[in-house]
């Protein structure tokens, strides 16, 4: 039941070239970096991420896309990456935009094993009827876009299928976890994270405060250590090293 890896450089040692992410986080709130830093260090590049978006230039997954090393993006908000949006329009990177809550329930019901579900949002855009460019050629055409997808009535309205999203890894952070895997998020660092885990079949969690089985309260416990098979513990300097992605000041 113990899960705890003695450092992140030995949780991430085993992600394959070409693996599929499922990484928590929102802007730069959340973010696994310890864990990123680790997968940047080991190697591992063609990696398909599936993110609310791809970090900054220089920080969180823009360390690894600034390598080369991320082939696909699933994710939802690409704007505040230059190097993204260069990777993407010049055909080097495959981009799959979708609405940020179609994203959040698509790696939630991976991890429910729920197949696939319906909902009204993108319904009469290029979400439902295809045509988003997911490849760009060099030459700035279309190199692939998304199909259609399935559509159906229901009570008079309109909805559209969207599948659930599972993935080989998931890296999150937690604020609190126990060596069983139970994690606790703390205020907006509970945006993806505990729905990228979800979605994982191996699921490591950077953890800023580890204690043992039975001192975390059981009603206060956002993501069970089901889904959770790796946990590292941060040390105090990487546990208060939070990056702040805009800082707004007075006068």
């Amino acid at each position: 039941m113990d899960k705890v890896c003695a450092s992140a450089a030995e949780a991430v040692a085993d992600i394959p070239d070409g693996a599929s992410l499922a990484v928590g986080g929102f802007g730069l709130n959340g973010i696994p970096d310890v864990l990123i830093q680790a997968l940047h260090s080991q190697g591992a590049t063609g990696l398909r991420v599936v993110s609310n978006n791809c970090g900054v230039d220089g920080r969180g997954l823009g360390v690894l896309l600034a390598d080369g090393r991320i082939a696909r993006v699933t994710g939802s908000y690409v704007g505040e990456n230059k190097e993204f949006a260069r990777q993407y329009l010049s055909g080097e990177l495959e981009v799959e935009l979708v609405p940020q809550g179609t994203l959040a329930e698509r790696l939630r019901a991976g991890g429910a094993g729920i197949p696939a579900f319906y909902t009204p949002a993108g319904v009469g855009t290029q979400v439902a009827v295809g045509g988003l460019p997911w490849r760009y050629a060099s030459d700035g055409a279309v190199a692939v876009a998304s199909p259609a997808k399935e559509t159906r009535d229901f009570a008079g309205r309109t909805y559209v299928l969207e599948h659930a999203i599972t993935t080989d890894f998931a890296l999150v952070r937690a604020w609190r976890g126990d060596t069983h895997g139970n994690l606790v998020f703390r205020k907006a660092a509970g945006n993806f994270n505990p729905l990228a885990a979800m979605a994982g079949r191996i699921t490591v969690a950077e953890v800023e405060q580890l204690v043992e089985p039975g001192e975390l309260n059981p009603d206060e416990v956002h993501l069970p250590g089901i889904f959770v098979q790796r946990v590292v513990e941060l040390t105090a300097a990487q546990a208060i090293a939070k990056q702040i992605e805009k800082r707004t000041v007075r006068a």
